[in-house]
Order: structure tokens, then C-alpha cells, then sequence
């Protein structure tokens, strides 16, 4: 019996989380007994996709500001017309090849307008292919607000006219669809809850560390990061402390975090047993992404986080308010981070209990694949 074929297009442009948590998706996908090809537009990522799954590298686009406005080539040089030609010719020759029973294209049209250029084109083959394959959007249960007038409706028109499901990830007991995307009731009969796309649950650390910072991707929290450096010099020295910064965090950034790092601070780039540290941690301090949280949702470990806000972005902030309505979070501003405002939330939060877990669905991955399979046949 032939594997149905998956085409999984996956663009980050700034952090690592939709190639993080698109990773989760394929791999389960592959577990199922599914063929997958995850097409990356972005900077590669250590790690990622993972073992098991087809890559097509399509020359690497990041955003060229933290609004995401504009894209670069992956040396920083505004891409121009002729580069995103052949991007979308590479990516339309890559559908042809795979010729797949099932296209998942994570964002959008939710987001990921700035791809418009390839999107649509592909989204055209889709509709000329014989036989037509499946076609899913996976978004984030949480969408970034304040979005132009008129986008919405384009939104519903694509899924509309294009999709056979929109697979939202999700526990809508925590968050629901309506709420960050109001026009969700007409396209009500599309959309399908997986869960929260977690991360396999973790075996205890072989290591601990009572307080974790973390930068995501590391493109952007350098401020994050040094403000809990200074603040580690400010709290007792008998808790040890750990750095991560992300692998796009630039080099010199690093070092200068290594030179003035106290003695009880580890740094480290990347640790892919990341869920698995939060587990024997006390604090945790990052932003407040999709993944991170998710990982969070697994531990008792306490949080604080911090938003990320440039460019008008209102996601995280959305998703920080409703950990801390539940409980199991603290939150502080992006803005006039200090060390001095660090330490004092991280002193409260070690001699505050965190609330008990919410019962939320995690089990995200392995959901996505069992629908997409009832719905492939």
C-alpha cells in the first residue's frame, strides 16, 4: 500500500516557532505513515524538520523588519523581484515532483501575506491538479489583531474558495478561534481543534537549573537575555541559572553575554531537551511564543513572561493574559526591562506556588495526523 504524500510549505521569518511547531506536525505525520515533504523558506535551523522527513529548501526569505513589512534574502539584501520569481518557480516544480494526495500550508492565508507572490500561484495549481490533493491551512490558535481593513474578508474568500479544512491548534478551552479572528462563523464548518501541538512529553533532565531564560529563535530578546544576566548577579549565588539565546542571535551579542555572564549562569545557543529542562526548573523566563508556552503548560516550573510587542504585534500579549488569569504565569513589559525589574519578579515568583495545571489538550501533533488521515481515506 502506497504512503499518501503530504506537501507541508513552512515559512518562518523572524523566530523559529512555525518551523518548530510545523516539525512536531510532519514528524507526526510520518509516525502515522504518511510521506512528508516539508518545503522551509526560511534560515535554516538546526534540528529541523528532523529525522525521517523529505526537506525542500527554497532560497531562504526573512523579515526585513520586526513589523515583518518587507522580506530580505537571507544576507539581509531586499529581495527583489527575479529572486521571488524563482522562488516561486522552485516551489511550484517542487509540487509537480511530489505530486502530493495532501497539501498543508502553515498561516496562511490567517498569515503570511508577504508570501502572497508564491502562495496564490500554488494554491492555483492545487485547484488544476488531476486528481486535486487535500488542502489544509495550520494556524496557531492565537492571531495576531489590528489587521487592515478587508483582510479578513479576503481571508474567508481564500478558505473558501481553496480549502478543505483549516486545522487550528489549539484547545478552545483556551483560546477559540472567534476569539482573535472575528469572522470565524463563516467559515465555521472548515475549522477542526487538534489540541496544542506540545512537544512530546519529556523524561526528567539529566540536568537542573532553577531559573531558564530563553530567546526563542534569538533574532530578537537580546534585552531579555541581558537583563536576567545582570539580574542572576543580584540573587543569591547558590541558584544556577541558564541562558539560552536561540541559534540567530547575532555572534558578537553572544560573546558579549559570555564576558559578563556571573559565575552561577550557563549560556547555551540551543538545547534541543529544552522541555525536558523546564520540567526541573523553578522559573522560567522568556517571551511568550507558542511553543515555550506549550512546553510550559507540561511543567509546574512557574513562569514570567514577556510579551513580544514591535511592529504592533499582539499575539503573545493575548496568550501571556489568559496563563495569568489561570495562574501560571506572571507578566512583564517588554519596554524599560530592567535587571532590578528581573530580579524582583524572579525572587516573587521562587516564593510563589504556581496554580495547579489546567487540564489542556497537548496532544496537538498526533490530532492533526488523525484528521488529516479521516479526511484523506
Amino acid at each position: 500500500m502506497n504512503m499518501p504524500r503530504v506537501f507541508f510549505y513552512v515559512q518562518h521569518l523572524l523566530g523559529i516557532g512555525h518551523i518548530a511547531r510545523a516539525s512536531r506536525i510532519a514528524s507526526a505525520l510520518v509516525r502515522d505513515g504518511f510521506d512528508v515533504t516539508v518545503v522551509t523558506g526560511g534560515l535554516p535551523v538546526p534540528g529541523f524538520p528532523g529525522e525521517g522527513i523529505r526537506t525542500v529548501a527554497l532560497p531562504p526569505v526573512v523579515a526585513s523588519n520586526a513589523g515583518f513589512s518587507g522580506l530580505a534574502d537571507g544576507n539581509g539584501v531586499a529581495a527583489d523581484e527575479a529572486f521571488l520569481s524563482r522562488r516561486r518557480d522552485l516551489l511550484l516544480s517542487a509540487f509537480r515532483d511530489r505530486a502530493p494526495d495532501v497539501v498543508i500550508i502553515e498561516a496562511f492565508p490567517f498569515g503570511r501575506r508577504q508570501m502572497r507572490f508564491e502562495l496564490l500561484p500554488l494554491l492555483n495549481a492545487i485547484k488544476e491538479a488531476h486528481p486535486r490533493p487535500k488542502l489544509f491551512s495550520s494556524v496557531r490558535d492565537i492571531l495576531q489583531e489590528n489587521r487592515k481593513p478587508g483582510r479578513d474578508e479576503e481571508t474567508v474568500a481564500l478558505v473558501r474558495n481553496h480549502f478543505d479544512g483549516v486545522l487550528v491548534h489549539g484547545d478552545p478551552n483556551f483560546a477559540r478561534l472567534e476569539d482573535t479572528f472575528p469572522l470565524t462563523s463563516e467559515i465555521a464548518s472548515k475549522i477542526h481543534y487538534t489540541g496544542m501541538v506540545a512537544a512530546a512529553r519529556s523524561a526528567a533532565p539529566e540536568e537542573t537549573f532553577d531559573v531558564i531564560a530563553s530567546a526563542g529563535g534569538g533574532a530578537v530578546g537580546l534585552e531579555l537575555l541581558g537583563a536576567a544576566n545582570a539580574a542572576a548577579a543580584m540573587l543569591p549565588a547558590n541558584l544556577r541559572w541558564l541562558l539560552i539565546s536561540g541559534p540567530n542571535l547575532p555572534e558578537d551579542d553572544f560573546a558579549g553575554l559570555v564576558n559578563a555572564r556571573p559565575a552561577n549562569v550557563t549560556l547555551a545557543r540551543f538545547r534541543k531537551d529544552f522541555p525536558s529542562l523546564l520540567r526541573g526548573a523553578r522559573v522560567s523566563i522568556s517571551q511568550a511564543g507558542y511553543n515555550t508556552v506549550g512546553d510550559l503548560l507540561q511543567t509546574d516550573c512557574r513562569a514570567i513572561l514577556i510579551p513580544f510587542v514591535a511592529g504592533g504585534e499582539t499575539e503573545q500579549t493575548v496568550r501571556a493574559e489568559r496563563l495569568k488569569a489561570l495562574g501560571l504565569a506572571d507578566i512583564l513589559p517588554e519596554a524599560g526591562l530592567t535587571p532590578e525589574i528581573v530580579a524582583d519578579a524572579v525572587a516573587m515568583a521562587l516564593a510563589t506556588p504556581r496554580a495547579a495545571l489546567v487540564p489542556l489538550d497537548l496532544e496537538g501533533a498526533e490530532k492533526t495526523a488523525a484528521i488529516i488521515r479521516s479526511m484523506t481515506g
